[in-house]
């Protein structure tokens, strides 16, 4: 199987389905690689620094039978089209009854951990899980990228692809041929018996590396990668901690109305998972704060692999 990074996993999406249906095209204010060379100026549009523009565009040519995608390349300057998002986008089909389908992707990076500084760290997902219309994927590797990705490309609905900065160089295999990993469905990263924990991007392979230091101590962790956030795989979510009975969840957003908050409440509020629990719901995320620029800081702010370990030590303290 092929070593791909994570962002060649992302272009080489992007291309397949272009290369699939004529249907597709791409905008953005600036692309990674050539793709002008392959599929010229007509299906991948330099577009000006105006993401309320182009993100309705892409909305209106879905509307008008094309399948676009559009990338606002940071998560950033996603804000500047709200509008457009959250009264068009995550609204149009139903308005329209169902009449009309949307097929437009949207793509972004996002987090922090890199340097970026306050406003190009953002893990704000959890504002659009808010929006009844959306679909919503966050890939961990590769090979998830590739596929969810494609199939974001091919959904008759708007789907946010959201892109963790820090994943972009991590290599990973990806198979070949038409690789297509399905929405709204999880992902058992690593089996385990004592603890669950469900990690979002980053922190899937952060959570492997604690498991990894645990496993030493005679300590079992699960762990479980959800890549569809909306809509979310509640069963294997809730079916991993009615094995293991504890549970921590590490995002590097804060956790105030959190995605995490939300895995939270979907296990607590299902009467089996509830009984099984040994021991509280743990919550690992982001300090409430802009995240810093200073490196130092920047650490402080966002979990670490051994602030995973210290949470799953804690919570198997609890256990009654």
């Amino acid at each position: 199987m092929r070593e791909l990074t994570f962002q060649q996993a992302l272009d080489e999406a992007v291309a397949e389905e272009m290369r699939r249906d004529p249907r597709v095209f791409t905008m953005a204010t600036d692309f990674t690689g050539d793709p002008l060379k392959e599929f010229g100026p007509t299906r991948v549009r330099f577009t000006p620094i105006s993401e309320a523009v182009l993100t309705g565009m892409g909305l209106g040519a879905a509307g008008c039978g094309f399948r676009p995608i559009v990338n606002w390349r940071m998560v950033t300057f996603s804000f500047v089209a709200m509008d457009q998002v959250v009264n068009q986008a995550s609204k149009i089909r139903y308005m329209f009854g169902g009449q009309a389908d949307f097929p437009v992707t949207y793509r972004c990076s996002t987090g922090g951990g890199i340097g970026l500084a306050a406003q190009h760290s953002q893990s704000p997902y959890s504002m659009w899980m808010h929006l009844a219309g959306l679909k919503i994927i966050l890939p961990s590797t590769p090979a998830d990228a590739k596929g969810l990705l494609k199939s974001a490309i091919r959904d008759d609905n708007p789907v946010v692809s959201f892109e963790c900065s820090r994943l972009a160089t991590l290599k990973g295999p990806v198979p070949d041929g038409d690789h297509v990993v399905p929405i709204g469905v999880a992902d058992v990263k690593r089996a385990g018996t004592d603890v669950t924990v469900i990690g979002l991007a980053y922190y899937v392979h952060a959570a492997l590396a604690a498991a990894d230091e645990l496993a030493r101590e005679g300590i079992s962790i699960e762990v479980v990668d959800p890549r569809t956030l909306v809509p979310m795989d509640v069963d294997t979510l809730r079916a991993s901690v009615q094995k293991t009975g504890r549970l921590v969840i590490v995002d590097e957003a804060p956790a105030t109305c959190s995605a995490a908050a939300e895995i939270a409440t979907l296990i607590v509020e299902d009467p089996p998972t509830f009984r099984a629990l040994k021991a509280p719901v743990t919550r690992l995320c982001a300090a409430p704060v802009p995240v810093p620029y200073s490196p130092t800081l920047e650490n402080a702010a966002l979990p670490s692999k051994d602030d995973i370990v210290a949470a799953i030590h804690t919570v198997l303290k609890e256990s009654v």
